[in-house]
């Protein structure tokens, strides 16, 4: 296993677990595996099959390609954000991109 994969993987799971203020032992036994299963990972000790990777990344409320989307800081917020972006008209889209650039732009 490519040990660089490993240590990303590691590392974001890491992120996203204490983003939800969840211990890993409180993880593992909440999708079903040992009470050390998740530390196994984090340590690179393990890799999840697929179907465990679906529940872990249904346990902390992300999509599979948002757990290796590292640029988005917090996906589980930015999914709900975009739910309550798809029920806004083209108006209010326009002044909330209007926000966001601006918001952008003072950001060094």
């Amino acid at each position: 296993m490519n040990d660089d994969f490993q240590q990303q993987f590691s590392d974001r799971l890491i992120h996203l677990r204490m983003l939800k203020g969840v211990s890993a032992r409180e993880m593992s036994l909440s999708i079903g595996q040992s009470e050390g299963y998740i530390a196994q990972i984090e340590r690179k000790h393990n890799l999840p099959s697929m179907t465990v990777f679906s529940y872990m990344c249904e346990y902390l409320g992300v999509l599979p390609k948002d757990f290796f989307d590292d640029r988005a800081d917090n996906p589980e917020f930015l999914q709900r954000l975009i739910e309550k972006l798809k029920a806004l008209g083209q108006e209010e889209l326009e002044s909330v991109m209007s926000i966001v650039d601006i918001i952008g732009k003072k950001k060094p």
